[in-house]
């Protein structure tokens, strides 16, 4: 059940994070920021995209992959083992993480435009919900070392 649980939490933030880098996309082509050029001209904005987009869809395969191969295996019969359930631990907890990141950079690089509260605002409540989000059982960053316990033959007693 936790497994199903972060999965959950991980498309959740994987969707905050994709609707954040669209919008700044939209914005990043038409802002101009007092005293400089038009964020999206900026050599670092666009470096900057392109590794956000990078994470999040990597993130998301490797999420992916990982469900898919274990449902291939899975069978009616018994739970999957430790080793399963690490591998959906360690791919949610790292699609989470990556969503993160990239909000907080949208948010951050936006600038003014993300402050304000509002419908048409499409950055403030996505970054609140995201920090709501990462602040969640399933966003600890202490399952990437139960994980590794498991990698290393050593599994964490009670892992679910």
């Amino acid at each position: 059940m936790q497994g199903l649980y972060a999965v959950g939490v991980a498309a959740v933030g994987m969707g905050i994070a994709r609707a954040m880098l669209s919008a700044f996309i939209e914005l990043a082509q038409r802002k101009t920021p007092r005293g400089q050029g038009r964020l999206g001209a900026s050599a670092t904005v666009r470096a900057d995209v392109a590794r956000s987009e990078a994470r999040l869809g990597s993130a998301r395969a490797y999420l992916l992959e990982t469900l898919a191969d274990i449902y291939a295996r899975a069978d009616e019969i018994a739970p999957i083992g430790v080793e399963d359930r690490g591998r959906v631990r360690l791919a949610c907890a790292n699609a989470i993480h990556a969503a993160i990141e990239v909000a907080d950079w949208v948010y951050k690089t936006a600038g003014v435009d993300a402050i304000f509260p509002g419908a048409q605002n499409p950055f403030e409540r996505r970054f609140r919900d995201m920090h709501t989000l990462s602040q969640q059982i399933q966003s600890r960053s202490s399952h990437f070392e139960a994980v590794g316990q498991i990698l290393l033959g050593d599994p964490p007693e009670g892992f679910l």
